[in-house]
C-alpha cells in the first residue's frame, strides 16, 4: 500500500473527502518527524513507538579481511511495533493458514 493507496482506505472508512485526509496525513509525518527530530520518542498506543536512538563508537571487524577497525559514533530511527499491533497483524496471518 502506498500513500495514494492510504489516503483513500482513509477517506473510505471516515468518510472524509481525500484532499482533507492528505493532508492530515502530511501533518501526522511532519509532526512525529519535527518530536523524533527534537530528541522525543511518538508513542501511538497500540500501533507503534518512533524514537531516535544514539550508538556509541565501538570497534568492529573488516569482514573481508578480519582487521579491528572503529565505528564511528551516530543516531538512527528506531521504529518498534507495539503489542496490539503486532497481535493483530500476527493473528490475521496465523487465521489464513
Amino acid at each position: 500500500m502506498n500513500r495514494r493507496d492510504l489516503v483513500l482506505a482513509i477517506a473510505e472508512k471516515t468518510e472524509l473527502d481525500r484532499k482533507t485526509v492528505d493532508a492530515t496525513l502530511a501533518a501526522f509525518v511532519d509532526v512525529v518527524t519535527e518530536s523524533v527530530k527534537a530528541g522525543d520518542p511518538v508513542a501511538i498506543t497500540g500501533f507503534a513507538k518512533f524514537a531516535r536512538v544514539d550508538r556509541a563508537a565501538r570497534m568492529g571487524r573488516n569482514p573481508q579481511t578480519g582487521e579491528p577497525i572503529k565505528i564511528a559514533a551516530k543516531s538512527v530511527v528506531k521504529i518498534t511495533p507495539l503489542k496490539a499491533f503486532k497481535d493483530a497483524v500476527l493473528s490475521a496471518k496465523a487465521k489464513k493458514k
